[in-house]
């Protein structure tokens, strides 16, 4: 019995030496998270120069974020402020419908959530209310829009080069 348990113990110690240097402990090298998919550009400091150099006025820079079963409508930023400053939110449409407002069923394109990722700016004012995105399990703020002007279809990533987009899954968060 006691050769059992030495053996299990040594099995044991082997194993977890195994698996700590195969997470990235033993390779030599720091750990590289994997890619993201909205694309590499524009280069980061590219974006702050950018965002420093953007028109300033009483909008917002909006960032559609489309996770499906979700409500929320995407992120929203001030002029000037970094995305990581940016808010999720819910937006009212009692006074102007997003421009995504189709069917949730339909052809690529025509259905809900076809902007995913687009940039737009965005009139009107959060409403000094928070509601509840059960899907989500996130209490948001909400926006009420009065309007919607497209900038950008290829905006590239949003936080980060490293931003992973997965349609089914809550995976863009401000850092």
């Amino acid at each position: 019995m006691r050769n059992i348990f030495k053996l299990s113990t040594v099995i044991l110690a082997v194993l977890s030496s195994f698996l700590i240097t195969s997470c990235g402990g033993g390779g030599g090298g720091a750990y590289i998270p994997p890619a993201g998919n909205l694309g590499p550009e524009p280069d980061p400091s590219i974006r702050a120069a950018q965002i420093a150099a953007e028109p300033k006025g009483n909008f917002y820079y909006g960032r559609r974020y489309y996770v499906s079963k979700t409500r929320f409508w995407g992120y929203l930023r001030k002029p000037g402020q970094p995305w990581q400053s940016s808010k999720l939110v819910l937006m009212n449409e009692s006074s102007k419908r997003v421009p995504d407002r189709l069917p949730e069923t339909g052809p690529n394109g025509a259905r809900y959530g076809y902007d995913q990722n687009y940039e737009y700016r965005v009139t009107g004012s959060y409403t000094g209310k928070k509601a509840y995105d059960p899907n989500s399990n996130s209490l948001l703020p909400v926006f009420r829009p009065t309007g919607f002007s497209l900038l950008n279809k290829k905006p590239g990533w949003i936080f980060s080069p490293r931003d992973y987009y997965d349609p089914l899954t809550i995976t863009l968060r401000a850092r």
